[in-house]
């Protein structure tokens, strides 16, 4: 059986390593923004409306659970007995951003709206908007 050149080899094993690396990203926890289209109407009747293209935070983040230690124990009268440690992908930071409407005719309106500017893995939390 003949032998492969040395570039050949090269080449195969440059292939296997962008192969890999690029499995490795797939199993990276992120959070990126990830943009989605707005429609915006002025009432329920829709009198005016306009559509934007906003952002939202999109991705997975770092999960735990594990045994409690024994101080946990003891503190929780032995009812804690797992400890979790969890991240939300969640909107860092955020802008405004106009959105033209349009009335009918010539008449035209502006709203503003919010969208995402950054995103990251923090604390999960509830929250009310």
């Amino acid at each position: 059986m003949p032998m492969a050149s040395p570039q050949t080899l090269l080449l195969c094993l440059l292939v296997l390593a962008v192969i890999e690396d690029q499995g490795r990203q797939a199993a990276i926890p992120g959070c990126h923004l990830h943009p989605f289209n707005v429609t915006v109407r002025s009432d329920r009747k829709g009198t005016c409306q306009g559509s934007h293209v906003a952002q939202a935070c999109v991705g997975h983040c770092e999960s735990s659970a594990f045994p409690s230690r024994y101080s946990v124990l003891v503190a929780s009268g032995y009812r804690h007995n797992i400890t979790s440690v969890s991240q939300c992908c969640t909107i860092s930071t955020l802008r405004k951003v106009k959105v033209h409407l349009h009335c009918g005719g010539d008449r035209r309106e502006e709203l503003e709206i919010f969208t995402a500017r950054a995103c990251q893995c923090d604390m999960c939390r509830l929250s009310r908007y």
